[in-house]
C-alpha cells in the first residue's frame, strides 16, 4: 500500500493494495454484500502475511456504507441502525448474562474528534439500575459507559483509564468508539467500521496512543470507528488520481500536506452518525429492544 496514502479503513487498505498490485492479497479475504440501501464489506486478515499486506492486526473488519442515510431516504435511519446492530452482535459473541463497558474515545471540544463522546450519550446505562432494581431490569444487559477524554486535557492515557475501569468493573466485553481517517472525502461521516481487533486511540489524526485490545485489557474489545477527517496530502493525491494526474508525491505539498480536512457540516454530521451508532449499540446489547424503546428511555 502506498505510504503516502493514509487511511484507517480496512476497506480502503484493500482497495489500495489492489490498485497497486492488481492481484489477490496474501493472507486476506474480502467479500461484499448489498443489504437493502447499504453496502457491507467484510475484510478478514487471516495471518501474518495479511497483517503485513494491510498493516492491520489479524481479525475481522466490517464496513457499512451509509449513503442512503445521508440522502435522507425513507426509513434509512431505522434500517441503518438495524444493520449496524446486527453486524455488531456478530462481532461481540455475547451471551445474555455478559456485561459490557462502552468507551467513548476522543475530545468532545473538537468536533471531528467527538464521535466517541457524542455516541455514548445515546447508550443506555443500566449497571446501577440492575444492581438496585434487578427484577425491574432483568431483561437488560449490564452496561456502563466511560468518556475517557484525551491525554492533553486529562493527563491520563485513554488506555490507562479504560484498563483501570475494566479491572474494577470486570466486564465481559469492551466496545470502544473513536474517530478515524479516510482516503476519500465522500466516506466521511457516512461510513462505520467495526472490528474485533480493538483500536489505537488517536489514530485518525496520526496521534497514536496505547492500544485498547484483548491483550492490553484482558477482555475482548470491539472497536467502532467513523471516519471524520482526511489527510490533506491524501485527499490531493486521491483527487489527482480521479482526474488522471500522476507523478505527485506527498513531499510536493509542503506543510499544507499535513493539514487535516473535514466537511463543512461536520457538526450536524457527527451528531447524526453518533446517534445512529449509539442506538445500534443499544439494540445490539439488549435483546428485543426497539428504536422507539431507546427514544423513550433516553
Amino acid at each position: 500500500m502506498p505510504n503516502t496514502i493514509r487511511t484507517d479503513l480496512a476497506l480502503e487498505a484493500t482497495e489500495l493494495w489492489r490498485e497497486a498490485a492488481g492481484e489477490t492479497i496474501p493472507g486476506v479475504e474480502s467479500s461484499e454484500e448489498q443489504r437493502g440501501k447499504f453496502r457491507v464489506t467484510t475484510v478478514k486478515v487471516l495471518d501474518a502475511r495479511g497483517e503485513q499486506s494491510l498493516n492491520k492486526p489479524r481479525g475481522s473488519y466490517v464496513t457499512v456504507e451509509l449513503d442512503a442515510l445521508i440522502r435522507r431516504e425513507e426509513n434509512s435511519f431505522q434500517d441503518a441502525v438495524a444493520l449496524v446492530s446486527e453486524k455488531l452482535r456478530e462481532l461481540t459473541h455475547m451471551v445474555k448474562s455478559d456485561s459490557c463497558l462502552v468507551a467513548g474515545l476522543g475530545n468532545e471540544a473538537i468536533t471531528p474528534d467527538a464521535i466517541g463522546p457524542q455516541t455514548v450519550k445515546s447508550v443506555l446505562v443500566t449497571r446501577h439500575l440492575k444492581q438496585s432494581m434487578p427484577k425491574d431490569f432483568e431483561f437488560f444487559r449490564e452496561v456502563s459507559v466511560s468518556r475517557s477524554g484525551v491525554l492533553g486535557t486529562t493527563g491520563v492515557e485513554s488506555a490507562e483509564l479504560i484498563d483501570a475501569l475494566a479491572r474494577m468493573l470486570r466486564p465481559n466485553q469492551v466496545i470502544a468508539i473513536d474517530a478515524l481517517a479516510s482516503r476519500k472525502a465522500d466516506r466521511l461521516c457516512r461510513t462505520v467500521q467495526m472490528t474485533d481487533t480493538g483500536i489505537i486511540p488517536g489514530s485518525g489524526v496520526g496521534n497514536h496512543r496505547a492500544a485498547l485490545n484483548a491483550e492490553t485489557l484482558g477482555v475482548p474489545v470491539v472497536a467502532i470507528g467513523v471516519p471524520t477527517v482526511v489527510d490533506a496530502a491524501t485527499l490531493t493525491l486521491e483527487l489527482a488520481r480521479q482526474a488522471g494526474i500522476g507523478g505527485l508525491e506527498e513531499a510536493d505539498f509542503g506543510e499544507a500536506g499535513h493539514m487535516i480536512v473535514t466537511p463543512r457540516d461536520i457538526d450536524s454530521s457527527v451528531h447524526d452518525i453518533a446517534k445512529l451508532v449509539g442506538y445500534a449499540i443499544d439494540l445490539a446489547l439488549h435483546d428485543g429492544l426497539t428504536i422507539e424503546d431507546v427514544d423513550m428511555f433516553l
